[in-house]
Parts: structure tokens; sequence; C-alpha cells
């Protein structure tokens, strides 16, 4: 932990970056240049504790040394061929992700939101083959609040006006409930009703926890009227709440799984969408696909991933750190903090009205060498990755008490 040094290069990088790049970002004033682990150097040589982590795509962490070696290794061998040709890390791949879903098949993509997209096609051919919804009549129920990528479909079911206002006309077919209001989901059902798409934690909306026993029932209803529960597990998923999947933390099993982010270790993009073949078996030859999806360096990384992750190691870590993080959140002063939201090693401080907003706190964190990002206006959202330190996590939560009420 370096002592922070007086910003000398950080001001002209962060102006000549404005000059030409779109202002679809609105970023903290740090230049980042390198990082290991849990922490990153910026470049003027001041480091900080990254509590971001990529919004969960670093659940490893920086630069990884396993994930780090079998990339560098995949580079000077084959990293594309198309799905025109087979590669020899195709089957590894599949078998390591559909064994840690406990599926049968895996349809590989790049970002969240091409696989978001990827399970929204998927849920609707099997409306129309296997449930027999009438052609153009599927519909899927989605959430507000809910955050599942940036294209035209995606933004025209939010509910955010930041995402959605200025873009449409959007493609129909989709019904947005109340989160958490299982009675809302019920009435929502038609017949014509295909799938039920869900983050088991909404990351985005502020690391909102639904109410205990609510993702059962959704797994009870989908059963009830024969329609897919879908679990964006992009953000929550692989070992950031605790568990493997957070839908673990209910019993639940979903038809269809969408990871992403940690999925490609913070090295490269890699998203799947994983189901039974019952449902996967809908999607036939040019019916969908990707030039980057499935390659052969991102089947490396995310094989590597899995392997990490079936030891547990990542999991345990996340579940008791996380506890011992929540502990410490809840001696904040609740005169500023009126509720900590969460799971593992990930958090939602919600700011009392009238106090600093979440950008602000997170600019105070930046002075204080810690790299935390607001979620809306109310609240900062904590994601360490699952490899910080007891020390680290303790410093953090020190840096932000003093953070909330800033002195001199």
């Amino acid at each position: 932990m370096s002592g922070a040094a007086a910003p000398s290069r950080t001001a002209a990088e962060l102006a000549r970056a404005d000059g030409h790049s779109a202002h679809n970002y609105h970023p903290l004033p740090v230049v980042l240049a390198s990082a290991r682990g849990a922490w990153a150097r910026d470049i003027d040589g001041v480091e900080y504790l990254d509590l971001l982590a990529g919004y969960s795509a670093l659940n490893f962490g920086h630069a990884h040394p396993r994930l780090v070696t079998v990339a560098q290794a995949q580079v000077g061998r084959l990293t594309l061929t198309s799905r025109a040709f087979q590669h020899a890390l195709f089957a590894d791949f599949c078998a390591a992700v559909t064994g840690l879903c406990g599926k049968d098949a895996v349809l590989p993509m790049n970002t969240g939101a091409e696989a978001v997209e990827t399970a929204i096609k998927l849920s609707r051919k099997w409306g129309y083959d296997v449930k027999g919804v009438e052609p153009d009549r599927a519909e899927i129920i989605t959430f507000d609040g809910n955050f599942h990528g940036r294209t035209i479909a995606i933004v025209g079911f939010s509910t955010d006006p930041d995402a959605r206002g200025g873009f449409g006309p959007y493609p129909p077919g989709f019904r947005t409930v109340p989160y958490g209001d299982i009675d809302a989901v019920a009435a929502a059902v038609t017949a014509n009703t295909v799938a039920v798409l869900l983050e088991p934690i909404q990351g985005e909306a502020g690391v909102l926890v639904p109410p205990d026993g609510f993702l059962a029932a959704v797994r009870a209803l989908c059963d009830e009227h024969g329609i897919l529960m879908v679990a964006d597990e992009i953000q929550s998923g692989l070992g950031r709440t605790g568990e493997t999947f957070a839908c673990e933390h209910e019993g639940v099993v979903p038809d269809v799984y969408i990871l992403g982010k940690a999925l490609g270790g913070g090295i490269v993009p890699v998203s799947a969408v994983v189901a039974d073949w019952p449902v996967m078996g809908v999607i036939g030859p040019g019916q969908h696909g990707s030039t980057f999806g499935g390659n052969p360096l991102a089947c490396a990384v995310a094989t590597e991933v899995v392997r990490m992750l079936e030891t547990g190691e990542f999991q345990s870590r996340s579940r008791e750190l996380g506890e011992h993080m929540h502990s410490l959140l809840a001696t904040l002063p609740a005169d500023v903090v009126t509720q900590v939201r969460g799971r593992g090693l990930w958090a939602g401080v919600e700011l009392a009205p009238g106090g600093p907003s979440a950008r602000t706190v997170c600019e105070r964190l930046l002075a204080r060498r810690v790299l935390a990002k607001d979620a809306h206006e109310g609240t900062i959202r904590l994601a360490p990755p699952l490899v910080v330190e007891r020390d680290e996590i303790d410093w953090a939560v020190e840096q932000l008490a003093d953070s909330l009420r800033p002195t001199g």
C-alpha cells in the first residue's frame, strides 16, 4: 500500500480522452496503468484498492497468475477459428461450463448483453416450438430496476430513464412488474408467456436482494404454468455472493442460466447461455451465432475459471469475508447510511437523503486510494475481488466511514 502521490499526468490524459471519446461514461478522475490482485496503480504511481472489480468481471482479481498463464500460452497457439470450424478447446469448455451449471448444453457468446439477447431468442423459440404459442405473440416477464445490458431490445424494457430515454421505438413482447412481488408476476402471466427473466440480485439498481422465498416462488410459478425461469447471473454468479450462483441461496435451479463477466477472468469477454437439451435443442444451424463466440482464447480462460471455482475456495472466501464486510458496514452511522444490502462480497450502501451523494463519497474514497462506484444517486456499490484480504476490507471500510463525514 504505497502512499498517494500528487497527480501530474492524470488531468492531461483525462482531457485527451475526453476530446475524442463518446461521453457515454462519467468516470472518476483516475487513469489506471497496471494492476494485480485487488490493487491497481495509476499513471502517477498511486495505488488503489479496487472495490468494484469490473462489476464482478474481476472476481479473481487483476492478472490472476493461473488465468494469465493460460491466456499467454493460448495467445501464441490459436486465438480464433470462428465457429465455421471446430477447435481443440471447445469440447473441454462445453463440458466445464455445463458441468458447473448441471445442465446439458451451452451456447457461447461474448458480452453479457449478447447472452441476454440469446436467452430472449431461445425463450421465444422454445415458446413457439415446444409450448405452442402463436407466432410473434411470445411474452417475457421482466422486472423494474433491471439491468440486462444496453441493446435496443433490452433497454426497451428497462425502467431507468437514462438507459431507455431517446432510443425508441422498442420491440414488443415484454411485461415489466415490480421486483420481488410474486403476486405481480402471477398477474402478468398469460397464455403467451414463455419466460420470466430476472436477476437473482439486482446489481445496477443498488444490490437489491429480493424478499426471502421470492426466487423459489418464481420457480414454482414457472413450473405451474409451464414457462421458463431465466436467471441472469452475469454479475451475481460465479462466486460473488458466497455460492457459485445466487439462485442457490434459495435452493433454486433455473431453466436457463445467463453467465458472463467473471467467466472471462477479467481477461477476455466471455458469456454463455446454459440450459438442458429440451430447451437448447430448439436452436438449429444458422439460427444464431457469433464470430468470436466460443473462440479458443475465450475457451481456454473460461475453462480455467471453472476449474478454479470447482474447489469451492472462492465461494468460501466470498461467504466468510462477505460476512465480515457486512458486519463492519453495519456499524456505519445510521444518520448517514440508511441501509446496507447484499450477499457475500457484494454490498449496496444506501445513503440518507440530504447527505453527500454517492458520487461525492466515491470521489472522496478515490482521494483515500479506494475505487468504488455509485449505483445511481443514492447507493455506493461495493464488490471487491474475491482475492481481497481481511485487513484490506478493514482498511477500506475505515476509509468509507471517514468519507461519509470528511474532515478538513
